[in-house]
């Protein structure tokens, strides 16, 4: 097997992000002054960092704020990490295994002229980290020195983070993650904030909801971003229901290379498409369903942008133990069918990590090839095999293995095609291995307590990574780790994962991803991935200097108008 062949000497390598190119809406240029307006999806429901999931969300804190590092592309075209709020980065390894990152922080200023200080990371990263949080995104942070032990005790001073001085920002991570600065160092959640704007503007809101209804008290901090304080290119300028202004940030110190003013319009696809087609913005995201169905059938070369996650149903491996009853469930499933139901977007998944993640200028999918068999025409011969793991586990068609488990049920959360993947999925087993299993709807929040409590057999579920690298899909099924909902261990994975952890090689550390991935579906069958999804959009092609990020945000502030060529 795989596994077993491959070097176990690794380094982890800089995932690469692919760009592309978008454009500006209703975009006006007279001299050096550019205008630009875009529609990124429906009103933003936070402008909070480390809240904010949507890619619109995203993308509006994205020219608001700045990291440490920042995305851009280099002379060849490639994405490249370079320095943001960080004037220079120094790194250190250590005796005993960890990794010190020091950052000297430009002389940079939040947009109320107060000097970008150390202390503001500080202060956004371990408010990050704080469990009372909650947020999605703390484990972006788990690669740092004391993460576990802050989080149990609750005391963030324990996180790995800390001031040397105002200008000196210095981390400690646990082992060799050379992803570090391009993904966790550019995240919209690790963004920096000021403690005494946060806590003001708290305190601001909470007087005004005091005089309100419980009903309408629904202001937060961040509820007016025409208030926020930021240190990125752009502050608010003006807010309507439906639109946000960005203009220039004068007290950002650098000075912009793209538009001096950037508007976005919020709206459904079918609104953003009539405000596109009428020539109001110039640059659209999402595109309907309807509309890449039409542009798959105008052009069979048309390929959507990956999304990076990958729909899959958990198993609890606590309560299915045996590999071989996991096997033939997945062996059970038609995943070309579930991607046929899933959308137009949707292709059967070959694996655990979707297309779209880089394994050095190639793709890790591509090279790791299929370890999921998803062609319809062998599907009967797949549920032969799946019926011989059965009778091999103890278990004849129609026997009581139903009732062993509590005549199990498969939790999902009813979104999308989730409630027509679930009753496909559950007639999948019945039909192929007498397995009776009841599909039932959950809340989100259900649904993650039920799968960290162990509280379920069989669940489905988005399976995404906060960075873009393999390694990021695969770190969460270490033994311990709180977000293992497998409830999966294996000492041989653990030990690969911790090898990853501290590599030094990187086609070694590339080649051990691989194993862990093999290790995870194909010997030990702990999940059992459907399919992943892509993305698209529109732009006017007489623009250029944008790009979006695989992470699912997009960066405007680089947009030009391309040069007219003159016949």
């Amino acid at each position: 097997m795989k596994f077993w062949k491959r070097g176990m000497a690794l380094l982890l390598a800089v995932s690469a992000c692919f760009t592309f190119l978008t454009a500006c809406g209703q975009t006006e240029a007279a001299g050096d002054q550019l205008a630009l307006a875009v529609c990124v999806g429906e009103t933003p429901a936070t402008y909070d960092p480390i809240y904010a999931e949507e890619p619109g969300e995203q993308t509006v804190l994205n020219h608001l704020y700045e990291n440490l590092m920042r995305l851009e592309r280099d002379e060849n075209g490639q994405t490249v990490a370079v320095n943001g709020a960080a004037r220079s980065v120094d790194v250190k390894e250590n005796a005993d295994g960890t990794v010190t990152y020091t950052f000297r922080l430009r002389d940079g200023k939040w947009s109320d002229g107060v000097d970008v200080k150390a202390g503001d990371f500080v202060y956004a990263w371990q408010r990050l980290a704080d469990p009372a949080a909650g947020s999605a995104y703390a484990p972006l942070l788990s690669i740092i020195s004391g993460y576990d032990e802050a989080r149990a005790s609750g005391d963030m001073s324990l996180l790995g983070v800390e001031a040397k001085n105002n200008s000196t920002f210095v981390v400690t991570l646990n082992g060799q993650y050379d992803w570090f600065l391009r993904e966790v160092c550019t995240s919209i959640a690790t963004m920096p904030l000021r403690q005494d704007v946060v806590t003001r503007l708290k305190q601001e809101a909470d007087q005004t909801n005091a005089a309100l209804s419980d009903e309408e008290a629904v202001n937060r901090w961040w509820s007016d971003p025409t208030r926020l304080v930021t240190n990125g290119p752009y502050v608010v300028s003006a807010r309507e229901d439906t639109s946000l202004v960005l203009g220039e940030n004068t007290a950002y110190g650098k000075k912009l290379t793209g538009p001096t003013e950037l508007t976005f319009r919020f709206g459904d696809t079918a609104t953003a498409q009539i405000l596109y087609d009428q020539g109001v913005v110039d640059a659209l995201w999402p595109l309907s369903e309807e509309q890449m169905a039409e542009m798959k059938t105008a052009d069979e070369n048309w390929q959507t942008e990956p999304v990076l996650e990958t729909y899959s149903v958990l198993f609890n491996c606590d309560r299915l133990e045996d590999e071989q009853i996991r096997k033939a469930l997945s062996l059970a499933i038609d995943r070309s069918a579930l991607a046929e139901l899933a959308g137009v977007t949707a292709q059967a998944a070959a694996g655990l990590v979707p297309p779209g993640v880089p394994e050095g200028e190639e793709d890790f999918r591509t090279i790791g090839g299929n370890l999921l068999d998803h062609d319809g025409e062998t599907y009967e011969d797949r549920c032969r095999e799946a019926v011989e793991l059965m009778q091999e586990a103890g278990y004849d068609r129609g026997s009581d293995l139903s009732a062993e488990l509590g005549v199990p049920e498969y939790l999902y959360v009813d979104e999308g095609a989730n409630a027509a993947v679930a009753a496909a999925v559950c007639e999948m087993w019945n039909q192929c291995l007498g397995l009776r299993v009841t599909p039932r709807a959950v809340t989100k929040t259900e649904l993650v307590t039920a799968m960290r409590g162990g509280e379920y057999t069989l669940a489905g579920m988005e399976l995404a990574a906060v960075c873009n690298d393999a390694e990021c899909f695969l770190m969460d099924w270490v033994t311990g780790n709180q977000n293992n909902f497998l409830h999966y261990e294996n000492s041989a994975y653990d030990t690969l994962m911790s090898i990853i952890a501290s590599a030094e090689d990187g086609t070694a550390r590339m080649g051990c991803l691989h194993d862990a991935e093999d290790l995870l579906l194909e010997i030990d069958c702990a999940l059992a991935p459907l399919y992943t999804t892509g993305t698209a959009w529109q732009l006017r092609d007489t623009y250029g200097g944008g790009f979006r990020d695989p992470r699912g945000w997009f960066d405007f502030r680089g947009v030009y108008l391309k040069p007219v060529t003159v016949q």
